[in-house]
């Protein structure tokens, strides 16, 4: 990639957001060892990401999907709403096809699975920094197709998931992490009220009777991790 613009070292400006320390730090040290590339900030769970985004305005973002607080699609879409200059990578374990779908629909531009970073972390990186889009290896032609072919067969319908607000969804995660309406009022900002409201209409739009079925719902969306 070509970091000369107007003459001057044009810096590439990322955030590392993984609830694991020691993939965060080994990311850290990967990518600053690159010319012009910096590190900006690291997050822990989706919601400070989301917040670090906002206020350092990233080039990229690389984002693990179960992150706790807010998982990582949920940050993805709402960086990319927040910073839309801001490109997304999702860093993951997983790879199946129904993932790389909600990942491309949040927002992402880029999928590296976990095992492959070591080869493909960089060119992802550079990638997502010039705007282009990066699939792991991993994430074959196969996969891409078929959500294609899927996304315009299911064209218009409405699907449980898809139906939930975005502060549903959090609701969602925040119940299925198992905190209490008192706890999930004070991180939102909110009353408990309202977000009994808000647990109300997730139990009714994802068909749960109980809150093992909220979270045996997260887990299959990957909202959080089994």
């Amino acid at each position: 990639m070509d970091l000369l613009r107007k003459g001057t070292l044009d810096v590439v400006r990322i955030l590392l957001a993984d609830d694991h320390d020691i993939v965060r730090h080994g990311l850290r040290q990967l990518l600053e060892h690159e010319p012009g590339w910096e590190v900006c900030g690291e997050a822990r769970d989706g919601r400070t990401a989301v917040e670090m985004a906002e206020a350092l305005a990233p080039d990229v973002a690389v984002l693990d999907v179960a992150m706790p607080e807010l998982n990582g699609l949920e940050a993805t879409r709402r960086i990319r709403a927040a910073r839309p200059a801001t490109e997304v990578l999702v860093f993951t374990m997983h790879e199946s096809e129904e993932l790389v779908a909600e990942v491309f629909a949040a927002g992402a531009r880029g999928y590296l699975v976990k095992s492959d970073a070591p080869h493909h972390i960089i060119a992802a990186i550079e990638a997502l920094a010039a705007h282009q889009p990066f699939f792991s290896a991993r994430v074959t032609a196969r996969l891409l197709e078929a959500f294609l072919r899927d996304r315009a067969a299911s064209a218009g319908e409405d699907t449980a998931h898809s139906a939930l607000t975005a502060r549903e969804r959090e609701v969602a995660q925040l119940l299925a992490e198992g905190r209490r309406s008192k706890d999930i009022a004070r991180r939102l900002g909110v009353s408990v009220k309202t977000v009994e409201t808000h647990r109300a209409a997730v139990m009714r739009k994802v068909g749960a009777g109980s809150i093992a079925d909220v979270v045996r719902y997260a887990v299959r969306n990957h909202i959080i991790s089994a």
